[in-house]
């Protein structure tokens, strides 16, 4: 697939997420990707590679922090004491760009569904960002960096990931 006009890079081996438009880099962002390293298998907790597009933007009106299960707001803001009260948390926080593969056997459908896997690019406690892989398989950043990008993007935007 060729790169469209405007797009997402994720850069895996730099834990950075940029947005291009006309080939001129706008904004770029430190991220976090799959502990696991890439792999596109259901269950496997890595970071899908290939060409996605967003398929969902959730949580336009939540404050900064906002805690979300299952991409619904549970009304809790992200603390310390939240963190400590529930230490095995997968915490996504503030917004939430939910991802859908584009090519077909790789990360679309069947075993390797991006979307059925529940891939995302959301917000996590800002510590978390330290320029190393540590997610599930999802892409995590900081929270304002997060709102910012959620401002500057519309569903359907394509991402590459690798």
């Amino acid at each position: 697939m060729n790169a469209p006009d405007q797009y997402l890079h994720v850069s895996i081996a730099n834990q950075q997420l940029s947005l291009i438009k006309n080939n001129a880099l706008i904004q770029t962002y430190s991220i976090s990707t799959a502990k696991n390293g890439v792999g596109e298998k259901m269950g496997s907790e890595c970071t899908p590679r290939g060409w996605h597009k967003i398929r969902a933007k959730i949580g336009a009106s939540q404050p900064l922090n906002s805690v979300f299960v299952g991409r619904r707001p549970t009304g809790e803001i992200y603390n310390p004491d939240l963190n400590q009260k529930y230490p095995q948390r997968d915490w996504i926080l503030t917004r939430i760009l939910w991802l859908g593969g584009l090519e077909s056997g790789k990360n679309h459908y069947g075993q390797v569904d991006s979307t059925w896997r529940y891939i995302y690019i959301h917000g996590c406690p800002d510590n978390l960002i330290k320029g190393m892989p540590e997610s599930h398989g999802c892409i995590r950043m900081k929270n304002q960096d997060i709102v910012d990008l959620f401002e500057k993007v519309d569903v359907g935007l394509k991402i590459l990931i690798e």
